[in-house]
């Protein structure tokens, strides 16, 4: 592989001890492979020059583990990161694999089933910290229904909101450095999930207690799910300035959560995330929620990660080729992508402003007429990224 290619910390590259340690069980069938240890997989992923690994609680510490394994396991664990010189930028809770959150975990309708799963949140919040994770990631994938019948959909998003209100002024009180961060999921494992999309969820952030300390983490197979543009929603959340974390992998648009290498079906489109993600100065990790195909052994579990990796960079050299690319930029310079001097008074409203604009002439039939050249600029990106300009 050419050096340019070659991860380096500094590029922010994560993986999850979910991701890579899948041993590739599906409700069709079993285990392929045999179950990493959490120092195994933070050494090599430390070998093939990722930056950090991220977890849920239980992906470290077994559910139901003693405080006194549960120290030992973290005391270890902490000195694996530390020889490997790798960090943990964020952590998450599961709330969804134990048979308690069948119905639900903060939205469950047993009230002892969403103190339990507050409970539960506080204490991989501790953990989180205690490991140096400055983000804390939210998904709800119980959080939902099968039938409808069984509650008010008011009152889970009540019940949500509480939950996150209740967490919140939780951080605060232990005064920790850390972030949450929202993930949509439309369905799977439930039949319907409460906030399915990334846009649902910044709708939602701004009726919590704490908004400013509560943005997303867009996943791309969560989106495609729905068949919606990841682009967009990722420039939405930009905009808003509540990118907090980011998911990547690859999906097939309306099928199961696929979980698929990065970059390895819907090439375009994660070339126009990377170069957004690139040029936007999003500083945050390049986290990669995925893992390799059920057809492989741990061989190819690493194949898989360093080519999460290298796809990453190959884009954002193509982005690079993009902004320098002469052609393309006239194009866009004629059409008006770029920032240009707006002579109709659009960018700030004035009554002198507004009086011009409507006394204004437009020529509509030219405008209406006019060819903008789509096609050719499409067709030099797909030339660039087919590797021939």
């Amino acid at each position: 592989m050419s050096d340019a290619y070659q991860p380096r910390k500094e590029d922010k590259f994560t993986f999850g001890l979910w991701t890579v340690g899948n041993p590739g069980r599906d409700p069709f069938g079993d285990a392929v492979r045999a179950v990493m240890s959490p120092a195994h997989i933070v050494k090599k992923l430390s070998e093939l020059g990722a930056w950090g690994v991220n977890l849920h609680d239980n992906d470290l510490v077994p559910f139901g583990a003693s405080a006194a394994e549960r120290d030992r396991i973290v005391k270890e664990f902490k000195k694996v990161l530390a020889d490997s010189g790798m960090v943990v930028p964020m952590a998450t809770t599961n709330l969804f694999g134990h048979p308690v959150f069948k119905d639900g975990a903060f939205t469950a309708n047993d009230p002892k089933v969403r103190a339990f799963a507050i409970q539960k949140t506080m204490r991989s919040i501790d953990l989180g910290v205690e490991l140096g994770a400055k983000i804390y990631v939210c998904w709800g994938g119980r959080e939902g229904t099968e039938a409808d019948a069984c509650r008010d959909a008011r009152e889970g998003f009540k019940r949500y909101r509480e939950a996150l209100n209740y967490l919140a002024e939780y951080v605060l009180d232990q005064k920790y450095d850390i972030r949450f961060a929202l993930e949509a999921k439309p369905n799977e494992p439930r039949s319907d999930i409460y906030l399915a999309s990334t846009g649902h969820m910044l709708a939602f952030i701004e009726t919590l207690d704490h908004p400013e300390m509560v943005g997303v983490n867009p996943e791309v197979a969560h989106e495609h799910m729905s068949g919606l543009n990841f682009y967009h929603g990722i420039a939405q959340a930009i905009d808003a300035g509540k990118l907090f974390h980011i998911d990547l992998n690859d999906q097939k648009p309306g099928r199961y959560d696929q979980d698929l290498r990065f970059g390895s079906e819907s090439l375009k489109g994660m070339f126009f995330l990377v170069k957004l993600l690139e040029e936007s100065g999003y500083s945050g990790a390049r986290h990669f929620d995925s893992h390799a195909y059920r057809t492989e052994d741990e061989a190819g579990v690493w194949e898989f990660a360093k080519g999460s990796m290298r796809t990453y960079l190959l884009l954002k050299e193509k982005a690079r080729r993009f902004a320098e690319d002469e052609e393309i930029q006239a194009i866009l310079a004629e059409i008006g992508a770029k920032v240009t001097k707006d002579d109709h008074g659009l960018g700030q409203y004035t009554k002198d402003g507004a009086a011009k604009l409507k006394a204004a002439t437009f020529d509509v039939d030219a405008l209406a007429t006019k060819g903008l050249g789509y096609e050719r600029l499409d067709q030099l990106v797909i030339d660039l990224l087919l590797g021939v300009r």
